[in-house]
């Protein structure tokens, strides 16, 4: 798939109904308007920009983040709110290409402060980013046409069903270890897309992100997970390379939320019923 660094960010007010949306050119200015304010939070934390906790995502990827009546939201979200409000400032949220993440190109050019989307933690990865305390743990599913008549990941393979799976991610990764050859998807709305419309008649993707998309009717009437991968996949924030002072905050508001019941209520409010083995990874 053809990378997508020319794409244009656009900057999303986390969680205000009466936030606009703005246009912005990755990379174009270096005035943060800030007008002299310090950009230093609690904790002796540097931000990008004073008063607010950048975050890097790619949108939609439901229910983790995504546009919902005007207003980004979801359970990394709402996560990442914790932390921004343990610095005392606000969370404000790029939109960006999805391969960024890999690289870390929108941290180390101080464009965000921290990468969160559904992101699982690999040790290439961390060659380029920090990451957080894990905060999920992750399988695959595999989605599949009613109609096409396959039961499992193995039967797609051997009936030859044509499979798909989001471009960059461990999903794509795991079935092309597998011998696949998979159509690949820019965003996970687009891996749906891509199933309705028949261009493929199975998918390979985060499980969470189809127990949102079987939630409706007409969906789930079509569409039934045959196969679930569990791939020993944990999800993790990342921040820039050395950035113990933001990895560490994000790491104490995780570990509060799981000690004062907060995860487990947006566990249960984004997720579903809480599954005690998915939302307590131990530290990597």
């Amino acid at each position: 798939m053809k990378t997508l660094l020319g794409r244009r960010t656009r900057v999303l007010a986390a969680t205000t109904a009466t936030a606009g949306l703005v246009l912005l050119t990755a990379c174009t200015s270096t005035d943060d308007g800030d007008g002299g304010a310090s950009k230093t939070a609690a904790g002796g934390v540097e931000l990008a920009k004073a008063g607010q906790l950048t975050t890097c995502t790619h949108l939609p990827y439901p229910p983790f983040q995504s546009e919902i009546d005007g207003k980004v939201q979801g359970f990394d979200v709402a996560l990442i709110d914790l932390v921004a409000d343990d610095l005392g400032v606000k969370q404000e949220i790029l939109d960006t290409p999805f391969e960024n993440f890999k690289t870390g190109a929108f941290l180390n050019s101080d464009e965000c402060d921290l990468a969160a989307a559904g992101m699982t933690i690999t040790e290439e990865r961390k060659k380029n980013v920090d990451f957080s305390d894990p905060y999920f743990n992750a399988t695959q599913a595999v989605l599949v046409d009613k109609k096409a008549g396959v039961t499992s990941l193995a039967d797609v393979k051997s009936k030859k069903v044509k499979l798909g799976a989001q471009a960059q991610t461990t999903g794509e990764d795991y079935v092309k270890k597998e011998g696949f050859d998979p159509v690949s998807f820019e965003s996970s709305d687009a891996v749906l897309n891509g199933l309705r419309a028949g261009q493929v008649k199975a998918v390979v993707i985060d499980f969470p992100v189809v127990q949102g998309w079987l939630k409706d009717k007409a969906t789930a009437d079509a569409f039934e997970v045959v196969d679930s991968l569990d791939t020993g996949e944990q999800y993790g924030f990342t921040v820039k390379k050395g950035n113990t002072a933001l990895q560490k905050a994000i790491n104490k508001a995780l570990s509060d939320a799981k000690a004062d019941g907060t995860y487990k209520k947006l566990y249960e409010q984004w997720i579903g019923p809480y599954d005690e083995s998915a939302a307590e990874p131990s530290a990597t």
